[in-house]
């Protein structure tokens, strides 16, 4: 893990970093719901933090509440040490938000719209197109905002976000709509800017980008964080089974369960499905049975994780 360049010189994620949030039994209702029951949490200087969670779970809230959009019913905020709410204007250009409904000025090219955000930070013209070379834009500078496709602009409201080098940076889905590669241009992106020593607060609906990117990652349901940990520490938690796929035809359930180490075998579609906790053991028995070229591994991921913790589906962001 990189060392953030920073006046601190604390490692990501580190202990002994300064926290950049806090939050003490946080409570938020409208009406009869609940959004939020009691959350506490923090997030330290230089991290790269998750927030994951279902449908309804709390997190748009959550996040709005420490930018300062929300006010919360009880409990405490704290943001570089100060309270968010009531808007506090000397946090604002310490923050930079990234929305999935940022707004642009939309019959202004891209590079119009950031030189006009600029003018509003009283910064120099040229950062706009700093700030477009970082999320991949440059011939896109003289596009007209409204003829974008729906990636480009989630790029440009990236690229909004970072124009004034906030210390701070909140992602509503970064990477919707993006196709791989500029999803891995993006990942690159953000792994840069944690380098520098900067705080990103981020939710996303994808479990394999914060399992790759996040130093931890808070799952909230029912308007509670029920885990809190790095990604590698909630998997390990879990001590799910590894499962081994091995094509149907080339050995039956009842062959695999002789195995030493196999706890369970099915047929899944093609496959023959095979679960174990010891699965170096399991693969030595196998290559003995058939190729062992044609056996797929997979470990548990932070997919297996939430899904065991929240008990939905994987499609669960706003």
């Amino acid at each position: 893990m990189s060392t953030p360049h920073s006046k601190t010189e604390t490692a990501p994620g580190d202990t002994a970093a300064p926290h950049v949030i806090v939050l003490d039994g946080v409570t938020k209702r409208y009406g009869d719901v609940t959004a939020l029951a009691g959350v506490s949490l923090d997030v330290r200087h230089g991290e790269f933090f998750g927030i994951l969670g279902p449908n309804g779970a709390g997190k748009t809230t959550l996040v709005e509440i420490v930018e300062g959009m929300r006010e919360a019913d009880s409990g405490t905020v704290s943001v570089f040490g100060r309270s968010p709410w009531p808007r506090d204007t000397a946090l604002l250009a310490r923050i930079g938000v990234q929305t999935q409904a940022s707004a642009f000025f939309a019959r202004l090219t891209a590079g119009e719209h950031l030189r006009t955000v600029a003018a509003l930070y009283g910064m120099d013209p040229s950062v706009a197109r700093t700030a477009l070379e970082r999320v991949g834009l440059t011939e896109k500078e003289n596009a007209r905002v409204d003829h974008l496709s729906g990636g480009q602009r989630q790029r440009l409201a990236v690229a909004t976000a970072l124009l004034h080098e906030p210390e701070l940076i909140f992602l509503d889905e970064p990477t919707a709509a993006l196709d791989p590669e500029a999803r891995r241009e993006l990942w690159d992106l953000l792994r840069s800017l944690r380098s520098e020593g900067r705080t990103i607060v981020c939710t996303t609906h994808y479990l394999d980008e914060a399992e790759a990117l996040c130093d931890r990652v808070a799952i909230i349901a029912d308007g509670r964080v029920v885990a809190l940990d790095s990604p590698r520490s909630l998997i390990r938690s879990l001590a799910a089974p590894a499962r081994l796929l091995v094509p149907a035809d080339r050995i039956t359930p009842g062959t695999a369960l002789a195995l030493d180490g196999v706890d369970r075998a099915t047929v899944e579609g093609g496959d023959l499905v095979i679960e174990t906790t010891v699965p170096n053991r399991v693969l030595t028995a196998l290559g003995d049975l058939v190729d062992i070229d044609t056996v797929t591994v997979r470990t548990p991921t932070l997919e297996d994780a939430y899904l065991k913790l929240t008990g939905t589906g994987s499609e669960h962001d706003r």
